[in-house]
């Protein structure tokens, strides 16, 4: 479940590329009627969301850097306060009871206007990106904003893939300035993060008084979402084009899905083990978001995603816990967990 409530979410999130014709629709947490009972803006775009809307209904303030007093006791049952010359509080320009939090005299604050909008303002100007999502989140403690191709690239595989650049960073101490490319799937919402490796291409600027010297890093960390969406490209060709037979994949999915070795397993145990193994059978061979690739190492990594988008666990906030996963990397760990087993079971 997020932690945050409904209203940061319709009111602090901005959607973008909502037009079906791109192939994501609207967010989870849509909520029109709360909206409109509060008076809200419609946070959800069809095509790219403007520079200034970003600007309007969420960067319009700034992060103030403000005095840290420590409370000393007289003695005589009053206190004075005194204050702390090696640190400073980091508190909304709008609002200053929200305090973000308390830090060393060095910690540079990095305004969310600058860094994730006024740096790459002109490159999206003069040339194809855009931006896709950005968002508020912890009061203001966070920010991010995705900065996307405009149309989705389509390979020759068959897969529609949208590269986009995730700009975050924080007031509240939480993240460093990061700048990480990451490319959705449209077909079944899935990702790929993890295809590619470990991780994908990342830069992360500290909050340190010599940051503000790194600011070029954010031209050079744009630069990069052509240079991924070819690389992503050819692992795709890669995966489509590598044979796998009916052997091979009945021995991944028993990798994946070992069966029970225990003499006395309980008929239950057993008998889960067997309906994973067939329902991934029959996802690999039958279901129209993964058949197109049957035959191919493509193939039963798209079973293994679409299995775990649509099937694994019960239908209650699947699509929550599904960008919950994407999050925290076990969407990427999965993928890695299938290439692997073919990499062994596969020859190259």
């Amino acid at each position: 479940m997020s932690k945050e409530t409904n209203l940061v979410l319709n009111r602090d999130q901005l959607i973008g590329y909502t037009d079906p014709t791109y192939g994501r629709g609207n967010a989870w947490h849509d909520n029109p009627s709360l909206r409109e009972s509060l008076g809200l803006e419609n946070n959800h775009y069809p095509h790219a969301i403007p520079v200034d809307d970003v600007l309007r209904r969420l960067f319009f303030w700034n992060a103030v850097e403000a005095g840290s007093a420590i409370k000393f006791p007289n003695g005589d049952g009053t206190s004075r306060y005194i204050d702390d010359p090696s640190r400073k509080s980091i508190v909304r320009s709008d609002d200053p009871s929200v305090v973000f939090s308390v830090f060393k005299s060095g910690y540079q604050v990095h305004q969310y206007q600058e860094w994730l909008l006024k740096n790459v303002a002109n490159i999206i100007d003069d040339s194809d990106l855009a931006i896709g999502t950005a968002g508020l989140l912890r009061q203001g403690g966070k920010a991010y904003v995705t900065i996307e191709l405009p149309e989705t690239v389509k390979t020759p595989s068959g897969f529609d893939i949208r590269p986009h650049l995730l700009a975050c960073t924080s007031h509240d101490g939480t993240l460093s300035t990061t700048y990480q490319l990451v490319s959705t799937i449209v077909v079944c919402d899935n990702t790929l993060a993890g295809a590619l490796g470990e991780q994908t291409p990342q830069h992360k600027v500290r909050h340190s008084k010599h940051s503000i010297d790194k600011i070029q890093s954010v031209r050079d960390a744009l630069t990069l979402v052509h240079e991924y969406t070819d690389e992503l490209t050819l692992e795709l060709e890669r995966l489509s084009t590598q044979v796998v037979t009916d052997t091979q994949f009945k021995l991944i999915v028993d990798r994946l899905v070992p069966p029970s070795l225990e003499v006395n397993v309980r008929p239950q145990v057993q008998a889960r083990i067997n309906n994973k193994q067939e329902l991934i059978n029959h996802i690999y061979k039958n279901d129209p978001r993964v058949s197109p690739w049957k035959g191919t190492s493509l193939g039963v990594l798209q079973a293994w995603n679409t299995y775990n988008h649509w099937f694994a666990g019960t239908d209650t906030n699947r699509s929550e816990r599904n960008k919950l996963n994407g999050v925290l990397g076990k969407t990427q760990d999965s993928d890695r967990q299938v290439l692997e087993a073919i990499k062994q079971l596969v020859p190259a």
